[in-house]
């Protein structure tokens, strides 16, 4: 199924996984699908490499056994370190796999390799990737810029070119802030971005994993949630259900404002995310 069908129907709810380093078996993450599967989400996506990783072949993979499941998979594909061959290569052995969905990115830059700037940016990706075949195709967006940009306007310019191109619908990167969301989609909405956009939310459940990903994405952090992280850094079973507290909030509270869709960066935590699905169960119809 083609993911821009379903927005159709109801407030999407999705989850994210990542495959295991090279060095992990691959029957682990098989192991947290099981568990996803059963809290039946609208879709699930699997993350790539950045660039010369080695675990593309375990995304793809991992995309394989989520449709194995019954359930609809997207692959992401990043681009500004990889050819138009290594590209078309890898588009082949997606549709040979049965996969329709892929979100397309610009991807991170790696210190460690020259990029290859065949696709210098996102949008550029999804051209190339309608060329080649009926794949749906989403695009990431970031409500308080992404840190590359010179101006949220800019951004947004940017962004209107990855609708342009062909992305049906765009899932954000995670924020803690909701009005932060919110001014972004009334912004897109003035830009002519009429497509879904589904909300990134991340349940925090340990120090480490906020100050990584904050200093990777810039999201803010609301005086709320800094109180959570203070108050229960030293404890981590607290921590853990205050970030669940946390992130349930947030999605009552977005899917009460009418937000299309909710994309769950689930950190291959099964527990996390069943708590989570238990308990917006009754307002987002999971």
């Amino acid at each position: 199924m083609k993911i821009r069908e379903i927005f159709d129907k109801k407030t999407v709810f999705s989850f994210e996984v990542f495959p295991p380093k090279k060095t992990s078996s691959v029957d682990v993450i098989y192991r947290t699908l099981d568990e996803l599967h059963d809290l039946k989400p609208d879709f699930i996506s699997v993350t790539f490499g950045a660039g010369g990783s080695s675990n593309n072949t375990f995304a793809c993979d991992v995309a394989s056994r989520i449709k194995e499941n019954g359930i609809t998979p997207m692959i992401h594909l990043p681009c500004i370190n990889y050819t138009k061959e290594e590209i078309s290569s890898t588009l082949d052995e997606i549709k040979s796999r049965g996969i329709e969905n892929i979100l397309a990115l610009r991807g991170d830059r790696n210190p460690d390799i020259e990029p290859k700037m065949d696709f210098p940016h996102a949008s550029d990706l999804i051209t190339y990737i309608k060329s080649k075949g009926d794949f749906d195709i989403a695009g990431a967006c970031y409500p308080e810029c992404h840190p590359d940009a010179d101006s949220l306007v800019d951004d947004i310019i940017n962004l209107k070119k990855k609708v342009e191109s062909g992305a049906s619908h765009l899932i954000s990167q995670l924020f803690f802030d909701n009005s932060a969301f919110y001014e972004f989609r009334e912004k897109t909405a003035i830009a002519g971005i009429g497509v879904p956009i589904e909300a990134g939310i991340m349940p925090v459940v340990n120090k480490n994993q906020i100050e990584r990903m904050v200093t990777t994405c810039g999201a803010s952090l609301p005086r709320k949630f800094v109180r959570i992280m203070q108050k229960y850094e030293n404890n981590p079973k607290a921590l853990r259900d205050a970030g669940i507290a946390y992130a349930v909030n947030q999605i009552v509270d977005l899917v009460a404002s009418g937000v299309d869709g909710i994309h769950l960066y689930t950190m291959n935590n099964a527990y996390v995310a069943k708590k989570i699905s238990e308990a917006v169960s009754g307002i987002i119809g999971v």
